[in-house]
C-alpha cells in the first residue's frame, strides 16, 4: 500500500464536508495517511491546501494517535511489499528442521496431551479392527466405475509430494516476480513442512512395517514391527502403509497456506473437502487402510501449525537451530546453535 507522509514546514488546514479540522501541528510527528482512502485531490502532486478527506478519514485523523514515519513505510511506498512480514532466508527451509523436530517432540509428548494421544491410539485401533470391511466398498467402486477410478487416481496425486513442491514453486515464482513477501514465505514453509513432517512419517513407517491393502497377506494387513530394513527397501509396499504420508503431506501444506492467508476463507472451503477426497482415494486405490489416515492428519496439522509459527519469530520456543557460520580461518561451515 502506498504511504504518503504529510511532512510540512508550515501549518496545513484540512477541510471536510462538515467543517474544518484544527491546523496541523508541525511539532508533532508526521501523520501517515493511506493514499487509497484519499480522493484524487489528495494524490501526490496536488496542493496540500487542497487536500480533502472523506468524513471517515477525517475522524480517523482526528482521533487516532499519530506515529512517526519509519524507513519501512518509505520503502513500502516504493515496492508495495508488506515490511511487517518476515522474509525467510534462502536456507531456512533446511536450517529450521532440527528446531521443528525438537519442538514437535517437546510440545506433543506432554502430560497434558496424554488424553489426546490415548484417543488417537483408541481411534486407530478401532479402525484397524474394521479395516477390511470399510475398505472393500470403496475398492468395489474403484473397480466398477471408471469415473470414480479416474477421480481417485487424480486425488492420490494431490498427496504424493510432487503436487506440493509444485505449489511451492508457484508461490515462489509469484512472490519473487511481484515482490510479495507472503508468497515467498509460503513457498519456503511449504518445502519445510514437507521435509519436517515427511521425515517423521518415514520414521514411523520404518518402525511399524504395515502392509498396504493391495499387498496384504492378512485381512487387515500384517504388522512387522521394527522390520529388516534391507527387506523394507526391496519390498516397500509390504511395510509402508502406516501412517499415511499422502494425507499428512497434503494436510500440512493446506495448513501452511491457510496460516499465511488467514483472510482468504475460501481456501478452507476448497481445501478441506479436497483433503477428504485424498483420504477416500487412498483407500479406494488400496494404497492405505482407513486406520492409516487419522495419525497422518494429526501429523500434517501439527507440523503445519508449527512451521507457520515462524511468521512470528518472537513466538519461537527454545531449541536447536542449524545454520551457516564463518570460522575464524574464514572458512564457511554448518553450525548448530541452541535458542533459550
Amino acid at each position: 500500500m502506498l504511504i504518503a507522509s504529510l511532512l510540512c514546514s508550515f501549518q496545513v488546514t484540512l477541510h471536510t464536508g462538515r467543517g474544518t479540522l484544527p491546523a496541523y501541528d508541525t511539532t508533532r510527528p508526521p501523520v501517515v495517511v493511506a493514499l487509497d482512502t484519499l480522493p484524487v485531490a489528495a494524490r501526490p502532486g496536488a496542493s496540500p491546501a487542497a487536500m480533502v478527506l472523506p468524513d471517515s478519514a477525517a475522524q480517523t485523523a482526528d482521533s487516532t494517535p499519530v506515529r512517526p514515519v519509519t524507513p519501512a513505510d518509505s520503502a513500502g511506498a516504493v515496492t508495495g511489499v508488506n515490511h511487517l512480514d518476515p522474509l525467510p532466508g534462502p536456507l531456512d527451509m533446511i536450517t529450521n528442521l532440527p528446531h521443528d523436530w525438537y519442538t514437535y517432540g517437546r510440545e506433543t509428548f506432554t502430560v497434558d496431551n496424554i488424553p489426546l494421544i490415548g484417543g488417537m491410539a483408541a481411534l486407530t485401533a478401532g479402525l484397524v479392527i474394521t479395516d477390511y470391511e470399510s475398505w472393500q466398498p470403496f475398492k468395489k467402486l474403484y473397480d466398477r466405475y471408471s469415473l470414480f477410478h479416474d477421480v481417485s487416481d487424480a486425488f492420490v496425486g494431490v498427496g504424493d509430494g510432487k503436487f506440493q513442491f509444485g505449489l511451492a514453486g508457484l508461490f515462489g515464482v509469484y512472490g519473487f516476480l511481484t515482490r510479495d513477501t507472503t508468497a515467498i514465505r509460503t513457498a519456503s514453509q511449504t518445502v519445510e513442512v514437507i521435509l519436517a513432517c515427511g521425515a517423521v512419517v518415514q520414521l514411523l513407517k520404518h518402525l511399524t512395517g504395515r502392509e498396504s491393502p493391495f499387498t496384504a497377506t492378512t485381512p487387515t494387513g500384517r504388522w512387522a514391527l521394527f522390520p529388516n530394513q534391507v527387506q523394507y527397501a526391496k519390498h516397500v509396499p509390504h511395510y509402508d502403509a502406516f501412517p499415511s504420508g499422502h494425507i499428512a503431506t497434503a494436510f500440512a501444506t493446506l495448513t501452511v497456506i491457510m496460516e499465511n492467508y488467514p483472510e482468504q476463507k475460501w481456501i478452507g472451503w476448497i481445501g478441506y473437502p479436497a483433503i477428504g477426497m485424498v483420504g477416500v482415494a487412498l483407500v479406494a486405490t488400496s494404497i492405505h487402510w482407513w486406520s492409516d489416515i487419522p495419525l497422518g492428519l494429526a501429523l500434517g496439522y501439527s507440523f503445519g501449525r508449527l512451521v507457520s509459527r515462524h511468521n512470528r519469530e518472537s513466538d519461537l520456543p527454545a531449541g536447536p537451530e542449524l545454520g551457516l557460520s564463518v570460522m575464524p580461518s574464514g572458512a564457511t561451515g554448518l553450525g548448530l546453535t541452541w535458542r533459550w
